[in-house]
Parts: structure tokens; sequence; C-alpha cells
């Protein structure tokens, strides 16, 4: 076994799948954790815009609906949230994916006061606030608010990792990377475009390209461009093809640094330490 049969193996990706039998499989898998809490009434999740939150909230709230029809119980909702810091410069993507979704409650909550109000607050303390430092505590608190509207709601937190996020660790920890249902774990990037095709998506939500948008130095970085790999050579590698040597050192170089955001808070029987 490869290290590239490993990680494939732990993320659970396919090499081709049915568009239709992963919508199928998404939406099941969010109806049947409902059903196993519930005291939970509500799906809550972040949209940002991008292919991902877009993909996820459509596949949040069409469990929603089934769930109502199955069940006649009203209560079951999905909330979608727009979290900006301030003015978002593609607020239109936002309000596309919106429309895409049809969330039953959209609800906005900028931010910026929040994470302007810490930054300021561990000035005074005397520790100065990288931009990206700042740009993992704008992940934060849109978890932090994602979480207290749950609370409100008896709602649970939809989260968007996929595998081809998952391998190179590229979400914050406790941030973005903390929620309590992943719906899209084992597609890859290509995969979760599938997905929106078939869902019939505007295509303008998938071609998009996609950034994390957390720097203010560097609004719209692409994620590629931060990663120094593509997601075409990302889902090859998690298809299990084969790519250029290059592009295999840089992928497993960031499964093997980012090791740490894919584990619970580490304790006494966790062995890694035991050399």
């Amino acid at each position: 076994m490869t290290l590239q049969d490993d990680i494939i193996s732990e993320l659970g990706v396919k090499p081709a799948i049915s568009p239709a039998e992963e919508v199928a499989r998404s939406v099941d898998f969010l109806k049947a954790y409902l059903k196993q809490h519930p005291f939970l009434k509500t799906l809550v999740l972040g949209i940002s815009g991008g292919q991902d939150s877009s993909l996820a909230g459509r596949l949040a709230q069409l469990a929603i609906e089934s769930l109502r029809a199955e069940t006649g119980d009203s209560a079951y909702q999905f909330i979608a949230i727009r979290l900006p810091y301030g003015v978002q410069y593609d607020e239109a993507d936002a309000q596309r994916a919106l429309a895409f979704i049809k969330p039953d409650q959209s609800l906005t909550v900028n931010i910026k006061a929040a994470v302007d109000g810490e930054v300021l607050a561990l000035a005074e303390a005397g520790i100065m606030v990288s931009d990206f430092n700042k740009g993992n505590i704008k992940a934060r608190q849109r978890m932090i608010t994602q979480y207290a509207i749950a609370g409100a709601n008896a709602g649970a937190v939809v989260g968007t990792d996929h595998a081809a996020e998952n391998i190179t660790g590229f979400f914050t920890k406790f941030g973005d990377g903390g929620a309590d249902i992943l719906p899209l774990f084992r597609l890859n990037k290509r995969q979760g475009k599938q997905l929106l095709a078939y869902l019939a998506a505007d295509p303008a939500i998938y071609e998009k390209v996609p950034t994390a948008d957390l720097e203010d130095g560097k609004p719209g970085l692409a994620d590629e461009l931060a990663l120094g790999v593509t997601y075409d050579q990302i889902d090859d590698y998690l298809e299990g093809r084969q790519v250029v040597e290059k592009s295999r050192q840089v992928i497993e170089k960031w499964w093997l640094k980012t090791t740490h955001k894919r584990h619970l808070p580490i304790t006494v029987f966790d062995t890694f330490w035991q050399v």
C-alpha cells in the first residue's frame, strides 16, 4: 500500500461516481442524523457563494424538505446564514447561491465588529495579530455564529469539508473545520461539480475560482495559488491516477503537515509521542 492508497482509503473517494446516487446518499445521511437525534430540528450552514457551501446547502434543504414530507413536522427547517466581514466583494455570488439553495430561512450576521473587537482586545494585551492569523479568527467567528444560531434553534451545524480540501488541510482548525456533520466527505472537487450540475445549479456557481478569501491583504486569493497545486491534480491523485512527481510531493506534504487538523484534541492515550 502506498501513501496514496492509504489516503484514498481513509477519505473514501471513488474513482468515478453516479451524481444521482451520491445526492441521495448525502440527503439520506442528513435525514438519518436528525432522526437519530430527535431533539434536533434544524440544520444550519454558512453560505459563502462558493461551490462547497452551495452544494452542502442544497443537500441540507432537500433533506429537510424530505423530512417534513415524511413526518408532517413543520419544525424541521434549514437556516442559511450569510457571514460577511464588512462588505463581501463577491456578494452577487452569495445571492446566486441562495437562489439555488432556496433555504427555509436566510439570515445575515456581519462578523466585522466581533472580529475587529477581538483583534483590538489582543492588541491591548500586547498581541499583534497578523493578517493570516486574523483570517483564522474570521473563520472561527463564523463558526461561533453558526453554533449560536444552531443553539437557539435546536440545530446542528453542517460542514463543507470534502476530500480535496481535507487532503490538503485547507480549512481553519475549529473554524470551518468544526461542524457536526459533513455531507460532502468522500467527494473530491470535480465530483462536487458533478452533483451541482445534476442538481441544475447555475454553472457560475461551480465554475467560479475557489477561494477562502480570509486575508485582508489578499482578497480573492485562489486556493490553487495558496496550495501550489491545482484541484485537477488533487482530484486525479484522489481518484488513484498518476500525477506528476512534483504535484504528488506537494499533495503528500500537505497531508502530512496538516495531520493535526484531522484529529480530535490529543490525549495521553494517543501514541504518536510515545517513541
